[in-house]
């Protein structure tokens, strides 16, 4: 799953692909770098981060969406809201990338219920701006499997049938929380849903977000050989490379 923020203000890349012309032109090498998968996103979720207004969110996503369709790979919209992510799907997009499990917007569940796409449910406490607070755990690894079970028990209740998850590193989480759920990233399968992760350019890797390339790829690598479903990175072509050659190895 290749990343595609539209944002001015992401992490790692925040105001590269502002606009429509360099967003297409990103998700077009995307592709031809091997990504199954591009993943738009118009609202930063790094820590610390406002919330978008729905407005400015469809303005940055929709018309991304519209022109990259006919690429013919497969578009999720990363959001948290439904009027957003109904707009996308009507654009081209048939997956919905959720960091807040559905929790945020009460008509997340029921719209892709509706719709019949897949939905990722990715693990997070609170919001951009409070969940560095809440990284308090008992056993990291059980207690984000618990929540999601809740939160695929609640998607399921409300007719979704196509469902991923994803245990959200970095969110709510410390690097060592980070880091040990990459470490038993096998026991999700116990949920029995696909396993997304995002390990791209995270903090807990170390270092400043351009200078973790290395240790994405091995995150990208132990992921592959644990029974991972998707990684989802910046470094397309590099991440590629990699899962390939642990699938030769496997």
């Amino acid at each position: 799953m290749g990343v595609l923020n539209v944002t001015p203000d992401s992490f790692s890349d925040g105001g590269r692909y502002a606009s429509v012309r360099a967003a297409t032109d990103r998700a077009r090498r995307m592709v031809d770098e091997g990504a199954d998968l591009i993943d738009v996103g118009g609202e930063s979720t790094r820590p610390g981060a406002a919330d978008v207004a729905v407005d400015e969110e469809l303005a940055r996503t929709v018309p991304v969406i519209e022109q990259i369709s006919s690429l013919g790979v497969t578009i999720s919209i990363d959001t948290r809201k439904a009027t957003v992510a109904k707009a996308a799907l009507d654009a081209g997009a048939s997956i919905v990338n959720d960091v807040s499990a559905g929790t945020y917007d009460d008509a997340m569940l029921p719209l892709v219920a509706d719709r019949g796409v897949g939905v990722v449910l990715m693990h997070m406490r609170g919001d951009p701006r409070t969940m560095d607070s809440l990284a308090t755990y008992d056993d990291v690894v059980a207690d984000v499997r618990a929540e999601l079970a809740e939160r695929i028990q609640a998607a399921r209740a409300s007719g979704a049938s196509s469902i991923s998850i994803d245990p959200g590193l970095g969110f709510a989480k410390t690097a060592d929380q980070s880091t040990e759920l990459v470490r038993r990233i096998g026991e999700f399968a116990s949920l029995d849903c696909p396993v997304v992760v995002g390990p791209s350019r995270k903090r807990f890797i170390g270092g400043e977000p351009g200078e973790r390339l290395e240790g994405t790829l091995a995150v990208v690598a132990w992921c592959a050989m644990h029974g991972v479903d998707v990684v989802r990175v910046h470094d397309v072509l590099q991440a590629r490379r990699v899962v390939d050659m642990v699938g030769r190895l496997s």
